[in-house]
């Protein structure tokens, strides 16, 4: 089963440095989450609005996962906040090593809450551990309301579930309660926040749950 080998030591050698950089955030006790969805879900959007509410109150440091280009990382850094960008070159996912290699480009060590976007993608990051103290998925109403269904690996890994757009609801063909349903019926942990970051419903309660993480 020479598939099944290559993975799992792909996996095994991801899993160690994770283990090493959990230990570095720990240490300066930083807390620190891995921002899931798939594209145009609003995690760009959602970073920003965070880091306005937050950064008079903590320190926050991003980095930014995409294919390609470095327009998410501009966009962070015109908020004053640090912030490094990975180009995967079109990898999928987010893997440890680059963490690894993306914390060397921002001082960290200052930092009270590490913000890691992932790859816009639904599917290949939910097995990978980055390091993080958390897995936070982002469900936009855009998206319609059965994709935890569709994606459960992603929302069993996940601690937090965003539905995001909220203010789109009377547009879209969605149900914020069936996400719920379907979610809850995946993962009966998920802790739920619904929110906006045109109008910045929610936003409060999504930053107060960071700040409490933050101080424990």
């Amino acid at each position: 089963m020479p598939l099944i080998t290559v993975e799992r030591k792909v996996l095994e050698k991801n899993d160690v440095i994770a283990n090493d950089i959990r230990i570095k955030l720990k240490a300066h006790k930083i807390f620190s989450f891995n921002l899931l969805s798939s594209p145009g879900s609003g995690k760009t959007s959602l970073v920003e609005r965070t880091i306005v509410h937050l950064k008079e109150k903590i320190q926050i440091g991003v980095i930014e996962g995409d294919v390609q280009t470095d327009l998410d990382a501009q966009r962070i850094d015109l908020l004053g906040v640090p912030v490094a960008q990975i180009v995967t070159n079109g990898g999928c996912h987010l893997d440890a090593g680059l963490v690894r290699d993306a914390l060397t480009k921002i001082d960290y060590v200052h930092l009270n809450v590490l913000i890691i976007e992932n790859v816009g993608n639904l599917v290949c990051p939910a097995g990978f551990d980055l390091g993080e103290d958390t897995k936070v998925v982002l469900l936009s109403t855009t998206e319609g309301d059965d994709k935890p269904l569709k994606y459960p690996a992603m929302f069993r890994n996940a601690s937090v579930l965003i539905i995001n757009k909220i203010d789109l609801l009377p547009y879209v063909n969605c149900s914020v309660q069936k996400i719920k349903e379907n979610a809850l019926a995946i993962n009966p942990d998920l802790k739920i926040f619904e929110t906006s970051c045109t109008t910045d419903a929610g936003i409060s309660d999504w930053c107060n749950w960071i700040l409490t993480q933050a101080n424990q």
